[in-house]
């Protein structure tokens, strides 16, 4: 058995990997600025929760006490939390080293340090903040989330038009497959190096407007499918096939797979 400390265990990706820890055997510490409540759907039972904040270091000692491994799933999309992003990464692992824990695993994203685009920079930025760490570090990279087209698709379907832009492709993979190689990465024998950089990337690579009309049928939703450009940085990213990882299809479950297991949710 392994204690794992989870930041950002409330959020999508981070809710899977204490599931799963949990179902493994493995004790978990869950790091969150609003721990949830019991009985709700970011709560696991079994799972010890604590206030902790990666922007100001409050609660952060007690939350990595006694923990082997830290796995980051933090997220920073705007604001405050996007522009202390990399900085909150440091001083996790700052407190990380000092409580004695031995690993630290970051999920980012693919390619982020071949994109202007500010989120993606944030990505990079806290990547390079792991690999200069003192502790052994796991930088695991996914492609896009399932959860990210639905939501896109979803949003457009309101007035009518399902928005899909022109000539992209996808390799999406669910939350839970990236949740099992960040948990695989937290709990294997030590590699030797101290640190190392992975891709996992989902079971197909599909154009945007396939993937449309696979949600569509699946959910039942109505509208148009309709293809728009996307310029400036993300545009020139998924044109040059940056969010694509061809041999790295690690991922199980197909976009449609997991749209069947979550239409009530979509």
């Amino acid at each position: 058995m392994t204690r794992i400390s989870v930041a950002g265990g409330t959020g999508q990706v981070g809710r899977e990997v204490v599931r799963q820890a949990l179902s493994r055997g493995h004790a978990v510490a869950v790091l969150s600025r609003n721990p949830p409540s019991a009985g709700s759907p970011e709560h696991h039972d079994g799972a010890t929760y604590f206030r902790a904040d990666v922007t100001t270091g409050e609660g952060l000692a007690e939350a990595l006490a006694g923990a082997e491994v830290v796995v980051d799933c933090l997220e920073g999309q705007s604001g405050k939390a996007l522009r202390q992003f990399a900085a909150g990464g440091a001083l996790l692992l700052a407190e990380a080293l000092e409580a004695g824990v031995g690993r630290a695993v970051l999920l980012s994203i693919i390619n982020c340090d071949q994109s202007t685009y500010r989120f993606y920079r944030s990505k990079a930025d806290k990547e390079r903040v792991y690999a200069r760490s003192q502790l052994e570090t796991v930088t695991v990279r996914a492609t896009q989330f399932h959860s990210l087209v639905a939501r896109l698709f979803a949003a457009g379907s309101w007035i009518g038009l399902i928005p899909v832009i022109r000539g992209a492709r996808f390799q999406t993979i669910s939350p839970a497959d990236v949740a099992t190689a960040l948990l695989e990465a937290a709990v294997e024998p030590p590699a030797g190096d101290r640190h190392s950089l992975r891709t996992v990337g989902g079971p197909e690579i599909e154009d945007m407007s396939a993937l449309a009309r696979t949600w569509k049928r699946v959910t039942g939703a109505r509208g148009v499918v309709a293809g728009f450009p996307l310029p400036g940085p993300m545009g020139k990213f998924l044109a040059g096939g940056k969010n694509l990882a061809p041999g790295e299809g690690h991922g199980r479950e197909t976009f449609e797979g997991w749209l069947e297991k979550r239409t009530e949710n979509l």
